[in-house]
């Protein structure tokens, strides 16, 4: 068996992309929420592609949650190759002149605090892996701005900040990079974007076109082999953001 890997989020989308993507010879935890069968999915075409899959299920809107999550993954195995920050989420749009607290606080934990957390509480795994990496998420909206999105976009490009930082003060132990995806095909999208902004997205990213979360997986698996590369997040999205 190969590398020992936690995707959060990982029962639809980019998350369930990643595992599938590496999947073989690997041994994947699986972790969802909400989507039971779906997670249950995932897991088997894992195990169907060569690889090993355990499925956890925790709410990491809460603290309690994203302890829970690493009691069980602390149970599950003494060591990790790979974190996959994945689990976060859009929730609602919201004008920024209506905002309010309890939402900013959820949208934070989903999004930010969850991710903080779990990677603090699972850093004495991780310096027992094998060349070990932590993957975060972020968003091109961190980049772009999006009027009814800046709880999002905010809270994304407070990892972008954090993968530095982290990078910088678990090195040279542990990698810590992070992905920005710019629009990608998958059920966010289906829940929260309506026909006539996804014809806007699409105009203005130079490529024409969307890409499937298999573009994401695949930039996950580059950033296994690029030992080198620590304190970066690379942008998938199609040119619609440049540097």
């Amino acid at each position: 068996m190969g590398m020992t890997i936690l995707v959060t989020g990982a029962s639809t989308g980019i998350g369930a992309a990643i595992c599938r993507d590496l999947a073989q010879e690997n041994r994947v935890l699986v972790h969802y929420n909400k989507s039971a069968r779906q997670a249950k999915d995932v897991a088997e075409e894992v195990t169907r592609n060569g690889g090993s899959a355990e499925v956890f299920q925790a709410d990491l809107t809460e603290e309690e949650g994203c302890r829970s999550l690493v009691k069980m993954v602390k149970e599950a195995t003494d060591h990790l190759d790979l974190l996959v920050n994945n689990a976060g989420g859009l929730v609602a749009r919201q004008n920024v002149w209506e905002l309010e607290w309890s939402m900013m606080q959820y949208i934070f934990a989903l999004n930010t605090f969850s991710t903080m957390l779990i990677t603090s509480e699972l850093v004495p795994l991780l310096r027992k892996g094998s060349h070990p990496l932590i993957v975060n998420m972020t968003s091109v909206a961190m980049h772009t701005g999006s009027p009814t999105a800046t709880l999002y976009a905010a809270s994304k490009g407070a990892i972008d900040t954090f993968t530095r930082g982290a990078a910088k003060a678990l090195a040279p132990d542990i990698r810590v990079n992070a992905i920005a995806p710019g629009v990608i095909a998958t059920p966010f999208h289906d829940k929260y974007t309506p026909e006539d902004t996804l014809a806007a997205f699409k105009k203005a990213t130079p490529v024409g076109e969307f890409a499937d979360a298999t573009e994401i997986a695949r930039t996950v698996r580059f950033l296994i082999e690029a030992r080198f590369m620590t304190g970066a997040t690379i942008d998938i999205n199609g040119g619609m953001y440049m540097r």
